[in-house]
């Protein structure tokens, strides 16, 4: 789908929601994972991440947790405020493939800090302003450590392929940020990056009516009788006939 909306030729795909974190390309017939993540896919980690903050669901907790990041970022323009804060959060790369359960529980972590803050300034304690945590802080940073790790992976792929294209596809691919970090390590490598909006990155219809018009062009078929949903069918698992 995303090729199709997009005009990507024969991309890297960075593919990244709550259910899956993959860095694939296609290669005879299939799409080969060349990194994965180790633990939880980066689209949970943020969800579960915005229920440690209370963050609304509407319309997204991911997107919401952007939001609060983009605060971060405008903090001293808005208001005169100090520069968004880069906290400490592991950086989990291990090869080709990455981690996000450590980076969740230290910024577990840093939220219970922050809130320890806020009882003590309610008690009139005083807490330094460069020390202060704020959900503004805790979103950017969280934001751009695990984007930085996504970045690096894809560009590995990159390299390992010689390809000079990257797309961006899946619930998390709707994000700015990420698309401007990919974009920026795309450039450097004289590349471009492909995303879409979230009409056909979060999970919608038409993806699976596209890929099924894809295989009904090339003969493949399933009576209705015989049909079954498979939940764990993993990228590589599946033929692909309609691609050279």
């Amino acid at each position: 789908m995303g090729r199709a909306v997009t005009g990507a030729a024969d991309p890297v795909v960075l593919y990244v929601s709550g259910g899956n974190t993959q860095v694939i390309a296609y290669a005879e017939r299939r799409y080969r994972i060349f990194g994965e993540t180790l633990d939880i896919a980066v689209g949970n980690c943020l969800d579960r991440f915005a229920r440690t903050l209370a963050i609304s669901n509407d319309p997204a907790p991911g997107y919401n947790i952007e939001l609060l990041a983009r605060a971060a970022v405008a903090r001293p323009e808005r208001s005169g405020g100090r520069p968004p804060r880069l906290l400490d959060l592991p950086y989990a790369v291990k090869g080709m493939d990455c981690s996000f359960s450590g980076i969740l529980s230290a910024a577990d972590l840093l939220a219970a800090q922050m809130r320890e803050q806020d009882a003590a300034i309610a008690r009139g304690e005083h807490v330094d302003d460069d020390d202060r945590i704020t959900p503004e802080d805790l979103c950017f940073s969280l934001q751009e450590t695990v984007y930085a790790m996504l970045v690096e992976i894809t560009e590995r792929a990159m390299a390992h392929v010689g390809s000079n294209q990257v797309l961006i596809v899946g619930g998390v691919g709707c994000n700015e940020r990420l698309q401007e970090m990919m974009g920026q390590m795309a450039k450097e490598r004289g590349g471009n990056v492909y995303a879409t909006d979230e009409r056909f990155c979060i999970d919608n219809g038409i993806m699976i009516a596209h890929a099924g018009l894809l295989a009904f062009e090339t003969g493949f078929t399933t009576p209705l009788e015989d049909s079954t949903c498979t939940q764990r069918f993993r990228t590589d698992e599946v033929y692909v006939k309609w691609r050279d």
